[in-house]
């Protein structure tokens, strides 16, 4: 309030000396004066004393109105200086991430050059397998085939090459020899010496059949290596007559078949091949199966 009082006395001198230099002038002490005068006439003995006043006023005033700048520097600095510290451990906390993302990205790269490698290995591998498969199948399937080969055994044949005729009665059995070679896979039969000679072990199946006319009987034997196994018998008193027989028996290798005609007895034969021999592997033995046999 002070302050403004102040500042209206001042105010009011300076209107006055504009108008007394507008109505002819005063000089520097007649003004000099004139505030003194007045200035004494309005506030006589207190003048000095709220001049004083006026500046502590004006102090308090500039001091209220502008808080401590120094203070809030130091604030704002020690605010900035907490915020670079952050900044600064922001920056280390993204560099390290950075680096963390570099050594995954390295060890994901690495991992996939793994995987590939393995991948191409597996591969590899896989084709080495497939291409031994494959030699191995080829392998079993000669192997087989070679095996089937030598399991194909059989053979068939009749009495006579041509014509026709009787062969018999003799005093002695003979062995017959059919030379009229229907099948011979395997070539086991000789129609040479007419036996069979078995190639591998295993179960054989043979059969026998004999035609004649009657009045004569006709009667024929299968033997094994000399060994009297099946009989085909025919007989009666007029017309034609036949008769067969069939067995199945377990050769070792090297073992011998044949047919022979029994003393006193005829067959006979023509191109209708009545008189025949034939047989054929079943299926070969290990030497355990024919053992239980």
């Amino acid at each position: 309030m002070k302050a403004l009082v102040c500042i209206l006395l001042l105010l009011e001198t300076f209107v006055f000396v504009v108008q007394q230099q507008v109505d002819g002038g005063l000089n520097e002490n007649e003004i000099s004066q004139q505030i003194s005068s007045e200035d004494r006439s309005q506030n006589p003995p207190q003048t000095d004393t709220l001049r004083a006043e006026a500046s502590t006023d004006s102090q308090q005033y500039c001091y209220l109105c502008f808080p401590d700048i120094h203070a809030a520097l130091r604030e704002l600095t020690a605010t900035v200086t907490e915020q670079k510290a952050n900044i600064r451990e922001l920056t280390a906390t993204v560099t390290e991430q950075k680096e963390n993302i570099r050594e995954l990205t390295a060890a994901d790269t690495e991992q996939k050059g793994n995987i590939r490698a393995l991948e191409m290995r597996l591969w590899d591998e896989m084709n080495k397998k497939n291409e031994e498969i494959s030699n191995l199948t080829l392998s079993k399937v000669e192997e087989l085939k070679k095996e089937n080969r030598e399991r194909e055994i059989a053979f068939s044949a009749a009495l006579m090459e041509s014509g026709s005729g009787y062969v018999g009665p003799f005093t002695t059995e003979i062995t017959l020899t059919y030379k009229n070679i229907f099948t011979n896979i395997g070539n086991a039969y000789n129609p040479i010496t007419g036996i069979f000679t078995a190639p591998l072990k295993g179960a054989y199946m043979f059969r026998v059949s004999v035609f004649g006319h009657g009045g004569t009987p006709a009667t024929a034997s299968l033997y094994k290596n000399g060994k009297h196994m099946v009989m085909v018998h025919g007989d009666q008193a007029q017309g034609t007559l036949n008769s067969s027989n069939g067995v199945v028996l377990i050769l070792e290798v090297g073992d011998v078949v044949y047919v022979r005609l029994r003393s006193g007895t005829r067959i006979a034969d023509s191109y209708n091949n009545h008189n025949t021999f034939s047989g054929f592997l079943l299926f070969p033995l290990k030497e355990q199966e024919l053992c239980r046999m």
